[in-house]
């Protein structure tokens, strides 16, 4: 039966459930209580990214517009002017106009009563007035915020329509104070807000439902890029949209090499894989690492590096307070790591007597972070030097790699900070390796 060019012109059903406009109702106060008087905040959607010829990326929304406006599509503008006179002028969105020939080759766009529902934006304007409109509010204005990629690991030469939306705004517009938004904007969404926190244990609950597929899949002669697909089937039948990143489905000395993505190999008997896996759900991301022995029985060995790596994951979690901060907590992860290095006889102390301080002996086979944030960017934004708050979430992943044993365990989880310690996103997914034996042969 074909659907009429009506519904298509007035339903806007993401896969995933309603968020609630009070979520970016309240993100939107937060940032408008930081800004300074007489001031306006332009945020912009991120470009459908093209492939070759006439294709194009599956779009991802920049996470600034997100979570100030819930707003999920593409040629959207979010204007926030606290102090502007005119009250119905001191927020608003604009959005694409649709038509039916974009209903029919595209599918719908939002309508303005539904920019306003998911928003809680009340003043809607397609984005073809917004030009206009600014020569209006900039009348009134003395402080422009414009939004620059400051991630402290951004290192990409691509000019966003951010980048392109603020060159042309300085130009025009020459003779305002510009702020940067993005200290405002990472300050802000480094604390989550409850609802935040459920929809990321949903993605964290969708990644459990993938590893317990994959504990039943996994056996010898299984290539790595069938467990992948193994995952992204759960993921996508769940209402995710599939990976939150590029997963790491890495077998016996592939574990080795921390971004391998290739996922090309077969699964040896006697191997360990390594699985660097995370479901995206509503834009917010899990981040999960586990390691299974591919014939189901690790051996003595493989269990005790396992169990050391599990221990540093425990010890490592319980320093995540409120107080503390990253380059504290990373030291201290360092010297607990030092110690069960030195139980498994790859390091002594004649090589920590001797190492380099800006290079620890532990180095040598534990050679990344221990934590990041994690959010709707799955390393997600924030200050390393920020102090952990109350309702910050982290993941926690030490990790030993033995390239000369083809071994490489690394446990993560993602863990919300309370008050009073932690709670973990991800407390539901086996990681005990008897557990994961069992599960395996049962």
């Amino acid at each position: 039966m074909l659907i009429s060019l009506s519904y298509l012109l007035t339903k806007k059903d993401m896969r995933y459930e309603h968020i609630g406009k009070d979520l970016f109702i309240k993100n939107r106060a937060k940032l408008k209580a930081k800004m300074k008087p007489n001031s306006i905040a332009i945020i912009c959607s991120n470009d459908i990214m093209p492939t070759n010829a006439d294709c194009t990326m599956a779009f991802r929304q920049n996470s600034n517009l997100l979570y100030f406006s819930g707003i999920d599509q593409e040629e959207s503008v979010l204007i926030v002017a606290p102090d502007f006179p005119d009250p119905k002028m001191r927020e608003i969105l604009f959005v694409r106009e649709t038509n039916e020939l974009i209903a029919v080759w595209e599918g719908h766009k939002y309508s303005m009563e539904e920019a306003t529902e998911t928003s809680g934006v009340s003043t809607i304007m397609w984005v073809e007035k917004l030009e206009g409109m600014l020569n209006t509010l900039l009348a009134e204005t003395d402080n422009i915020y414009l939004y620059n990629n400051e991630h402290i690991r951004n290192g990409t030469d691509v000019e966003t329509r951010s980048d392109r939306f603020n060159k042309w705004c300085r130009e025009q517009y020459g003779n305002y104070n510009y702020e940067r938004l993005a200290p405002i904007a990472y300050d802000l969404r480094t604390v989550k807000e409850a609802r935040e926190i459920e929809l990321m244990q949903t993605a964290c609950d969708l990644t459990d439902q993938g590893f317990r597929r994959i504990l039943a899949y996994t056996k010898p002669g299984v290539w790595e890029y069938e467990l992948e697909a193994e995952f992204l089937h759960e993921f996508i039948r769940n209402k995710s949209k599939g990976f939150a990143y590029t997963p790491i489905i890495a077998g016996g000395g592939n574990a080795c090499v921390l971004h391998y993505i290739e996922n090309k190999d077969q699964l040896k008997d006697g191997d360990v894989i390594l699985m660097d896996v995370g479901a995206e759900y509503a834009n917010y991301n899990a981040d999960m690492t586990r390691c299974i022995p591919v014939n189901g029985r690790f051996t003595q060995r493989q269990k005790d590096v396992y169990n050391a790596v599990l221990r540093v994951k425990n010890e490592a979690t319980a320093l995540l307070t409120p107080g503390n901060s990253i380059p504290g907590y990373h030291k201290e992860v360092g010297n607990i790591m030092t110690k069960e290095l030195i139980g498994l006889g790859l390091i002594d102390q004649t090589d920590v007597k001797n190492e380099d301080p800006s290079w620890p002996a532990y180095k040598k086979y534990f050679m990344h972070g221990t934590s990041h944030h994690i959010g709707l960017d799955v390393h997600d934004v924030a200050s390393i030097y920020t102090e952990f708050k109350a309702g910050m979430v982290f993941t926690v992943e030490p990790g030993i790699y033995i390239p000369g044993e083809n071994l490489g365990i690394r446990l993560e989880d993602d863990l919300v900070i309370t008050e009073n310690g932690q709670h973990n996103l991800m407390g539901n997914i086996p990681i005990e390796a008897e557990e994961i034996e069992e599960l395996m042969n049962s």
